[in-house]
């Protein structure tokens, strides 16, 4: 399949087809070895010779275009998209590593998938309707905050009529024409960076703002804003679950601000939603795990007194049928009595193993 030649762009699309067609994730071209592929979450070599240099550099120049001579001098790593009509778009990051260039795509499908599709509780689309405050998504990498956030701006784009503005580094899923308007805006092409995107987002008449990552405190400052003169704010965050997501989203402030911090979010925080995605038991695919935070009173509560954060759980198992609220522990329940994971899947999952097995038991 590998001749002496340089990779070309029409091979380099074949693999990515290649790897679209078995409903692959991401896609590893590391000098050293042929290109790699997830598929449900491991990784595996094609049938390829073992990548030279020039190979890995070729891929760079087919996704840098004229920015690639930058690339090089500058050595800075570099996150775009590509797109292959009819097929799928991608994410990719490009990067120097022991003096070659290293390149992951991550695929980004054409049609953004239903909360249905994506096996997302039904409570999704209560959250949906919500019209201000702030909405976090949180979950390791490649645990579906991204695709969960587009379902989520999806869901409001065929219910309402609202101006959503996107600023995401790259910009991932496009939205198709429905109800709601859309600007999506993109770090480094149309922004410098996501801190004046955002101060424009708020001159610009939204009633969503989807930010793609809460970075630092800056971002994190300016999302309260949003939320607090009335906007829609959705965003991820690299947490596990949602007493962490408070945790760290007060930790961004500076610790002279982290009483104030607690008030605002208390105020502004209307829910989270933490993935962690986990193989099916019959080995094809894989399937969130979620779970999910309303903001009631009660939560409002523990979110402004740190004594009373790790309360918080206790309240999301109490106010399932209520709210729509369910703890990781209680999805992983239904799943393994649904047959859709593995027993000991749910368990090291879950966030207690012991109080996992006993509710099972108790059941």
């Amino acid at each position: 399949m590998h001749t002496d030649a340089t990779l070309d762009r029409a091979t380099f699309d074949r693999i990515l087809q290649f790897g679209v067609e078995r409903g692959i994730s991401d896609l590893h071209f590391e000098v050293g070895h042929p290109p790699h592929l997830r598929l449900q979450g491991d990784l595996l070599p094609a049938k390829y010779a073992a990548l030279k240099p020039e190979d890995t550099e070729a891929i760079a120049k087919i996704l840098l275009g004229g920015d690639f001579n930058t690339f090089r001098e500058t050595h800075v790593e570099r996150d775009i998209t590509y797109a292959i009509e009819n097929v799928s778009r991608f994410r990719a990051t490009v990067f120097w590593q022991r003096g070659c260039v290293g390149v992951v795509l991550r695929v980004i499908p054409l049609t953004i998938r239903s909360f249905e599709q994506l096996n997302l509780p039904p409570g999704l689309a209560d959250i949906c309707v919500i019209r201000r405050g702030l909405i976090l998504v949180s979950g390791a990498t490649g645990n579906g905050k991204s695709t969960t956030l587009a379902a989520m701006l999806q869901r409001i784009n065929q219910t309402r009529r609202a101006h959503i503005v996107t600023i995401e580094d790259p910009i991932e899923f496009l939205y198709p024409k429905e109800k709601s308007l859309f600007i999506q805006r993109e770090v480094g092409s149309d922004t410098k960076t996501y801190k004046d995107a955002l101060r424009a987002a708020l001159r610009q008449d939204p009633d969503v703002i989807m930010l793609g990552e809460i970075r630092d405190y800056e971002t994190a400052e300016i999302c309260l804003k949003g939320s607090e003169t009335g906007h829609l704010v959705l965003s991820a965050i690299h947490t596990p679950d949602a007493m962490k997501t408070v945790q760290r989203f007060v930790g961004l402030f500076p610790p002279e601000d982290h009483d104030a911090a607690r008030v605002r979010l208390a105020e502004s925080l209307k829910a989270t939603v933490s993935l962690r995605l986990l193989p099916t038991a019959d080995g094809q695919s894989r399937v969130p795990a979620v779970e999910v935070m309303r903001v009631t009173r009660t939560i409002q509560e523990c979110i402004r007194n740190p004594e009373k954060l790790n309360e918080i759980p206790h309240h999301m198992a109490n106010g399932r049928d209520l709210y729509g609220m369910q703890t990781f522990d209680q999805h992983l329940i239904d799943l393994f009595q649904q047959k859709k994971v593995a027993f000991e899947v749910a368990k090291m999952a879950s966030t207690n193993p012991e109080e996992f097995q006993r509710a099972l038991t108790i059941e």
